[in-house]
């Protein structure tokens, strides 16, 4: 059979959901797939990205991940956003994306992606879930098939408990506060193994 094709997109404004992408496209691999590791657009300007030590840091290290497109998103079998909760709800940025995609969607291209999430906030009751939850309504458009990890592995609970998607806190030191890199692996396994379940269906 074909490998399942994975697109990893992401964004990050502090590197936290940009190393979860990192790990699901890595986890992604392993489990078989062709991967690609995307980044959506960075819409804030330049002078205000400036003010911000952590977010100049992550811009320049991701100046060289290519920008993710609809080519990608039809090219994909499976995707798997990661991004921060902004006021509790999807970022701008990844917001903009997801609708930029209307075209595929009247074209009924957007239907089947096996899709799952991603998400951090700088407290544990900040957004987290929510955010996931919102990137999954608008999957319920386009007619995704949603894979959250729920609880099928013992590292969903290492990692907080989420059952919708791995979510991390961030502390005052920049860094993580939960370990999900295991979550973070067994979402993206589980969501290409689902992927490779519907794509031997389809085509079997």
């Amino acid at each position: 059979m074909e490998k399942v094709k994975l697109a990893v997109i992401f964004y990050s404004m502090t590197g936290i959901n940009y190393q979860m992408a990192k790990w699901a496209a890595q986890a992604g691999q392993e489990a078989g797939a062709e991967v690609r590791l995307l980044k959506v657009r960075e819409l804030a300007p330049p002078e205000v990205i400036a003010k911000n030590k952590a977010w100049q840091e992550t811009v320049e290290a991701t100046k060289d991940i290519k920008e993710a497109t609809s080519e990608d998103i039809e090219w994909a079998d499976a995707i798997i956003f990661s991004a921060p909760t902004r006021f509790g709800t999807i970022p701008a940025q990844l917001k903009q994306f997801i609708d930029m995609q209307g075209g595929l969607w009247a074209q009924g291209k957007l239907t089947n992606k096996v899709v799952s999430a991603m998400s951090s906030a700088q407290n544990p009751h900040g957004g987290q879930e929510g955010t996931v939850k919102d990137i999954y309504t608008c999957m319920m458009h386009w007619g995704a098939i949603i894979v959250p990890p729920g609880y099928t592995d013992d590292s969903v609970f290492t990692a907080g408990g989420n059952p919708y998607g791995t979510t991390v806190t961030q502390g005052e030191d920049g860094k993580m506060v939960e370990d999900v890199k295991q979550a973070v692996f067994h979402q993206a396994r589980r969501t290409v193994q689902v992927a490779e379940w519907i794509k031997k269906g389809k085509n079997g």
